[in-house]
């Protein structure tokens, strides 16, 4: 396995579209949201330690989890849990965590990946990122992999890539915002778009020049702490400077203003995990095509829905179909699957009425 290559994991995120589970306290990414006996963070370790040596791979975190990540990920060292005393978006954080990199292998290979999605064939996943550290060992790249569509989404970013080669890392033209359905459709029927998974890969020699070039006073910020990055006096340094960063997106931050962004489209199949209805796609279904986990159930007249509860209860449902039945300690959520995106507003407005203690 080679030393030089290096993975973060992205482990700082709410997940609120997955409330009532996902909570403050206790975000989705250490839940056992497929009901597989493993949770989404310690899938997603397991995944990159196929070809990223364990000790090599960092978590990046809010500080109020440390805790969890070192009790799910045993395997974990404290030094590689790269703490966020604030939320700044993800363009300081990756920054912080490749200046880290860097101090101890400057000849390092990165690739940053979200905690919680869902991949399928992890062979096909680990022979496609294995190919973008060849390509960034290689050529000064900022790279990232995109999704073949499979329909007009239009909760996902696109991005544009060059159809002029025919190698399989393609130059990137533009990275487009969420689209409306007709641009979307739009983009499919042009060939030459695909998903924005947010799973990047690049030298650290390369994205450190690229946050040099595209955002200096950030990259001087951070820069400044060197000499205590992976010291005793590390936390010290960033507690003080971190809250001064700006909030920025790695996107917005490095790989729009960037003109060495290249794509590869991946050979697996994906799924952001962003939406209980996206979780219900890929949960196996019973005979009523209801998608099942932990529940023990007794359907009549009911399909389409999602159903998850304690270990083991007992759900009885009958003329309901197609909705988000979820039960967690003190709250039950039964809302329509259509309307899904507005869970996140009603779990504000429980917060305000009933207190943070249920978010």
């Amino acid at each position: 396995m080679n030393k030089n290559n290096y993975a973060i994991i992205m482990a700082g995120g709410v997940g609120s579209r997955f409330w009532p589970v996902s909570m403050n306290s206790f975000p989705k990414q250490f839940h056992d949201m497929l009901g597989t006996g493993d949770t989404l963070i310690q899938k997603t370790f397991q995944r990159l330690s196929r070809f990223i040596p364990k000790e090599n791979i960092y978590i990046l975190t809010n500080e109020a989890y440390n805790d969890l990540v070192l009790e799910q990920l045993p395997e974990v060292t404290q030094q590689q849990v790269v703490l966020e005393p604030a939320m700044k978006n993800t363009g300081p954080c990756i920054l912080y965590a490749a200046l880290k990199i860097q101090k101890e292998n400057p000849d390092a290979l990165m690739l940053v990946a979200p905690s919680d999605h869902w991949i399928e064939d992890e062979d096909a996943f680990s022979r496609n990122v294995l190919t973008a550290f060849d390509f960034c060992k290689e050529n000064d790249a900022l790279m990232t992999l995109g999704i073949e569509p499979t329909f007009p989404n239009t909760g996902y970013g696109y991005i544009e890539f060059d159809t002029e080669t025919e190698n399989v890392v393609k130059p990137v033209k533009q990275f487009r915002e969420k689209p409306d359905y007709d641009t979307a459709k739009s983009f499919i029927k042009q060939g030459n778009f695909v998903w924005n998974a947010g799973i990047f890969m690049w030298s650290v020699e390369s994205v450190l020049k690229a946050f040099e070039i595209n955002q200096p006073t950030l990259f001087q910020l951070f820069k400044n702490g060197m000499s205590a990055y992976n010291t005793d006096t590390e936390t010290e340094f960033i507690n003080e400077n971190y809250i001064k960063a700006e909030n920025i997106s790695v996107d917005y931050a490095i790989m729009e203003p960037s003109k060495n962004v290249y794509v590869l489209s991946a050979q697996f199949d994906w799924n952001d995990l962003g939406t209980w209805g996206s979780l219900y796609d890929k949960l196996d279904k019973d005979s009523n095509n209801n998608a099942v986990v932990n529940a023990r159930t007794l359907v009549q007249d009911a399909s389409g829905n999602m159903i998850r509860t304690q270990n083991d209860k007992i759900v009885v449902i009958e003329g309901l179909n197609d909705y988000i039945i979820i039960d967690k300690d003190d709250v039950l959520l039964i809302y329509p699957k259509e309307k899904e995106q507005g869970i996140k507003e009603v779990r504000n407005t429980v917060k305000d009425e009933f207190g943070e203690n249920y978010c």
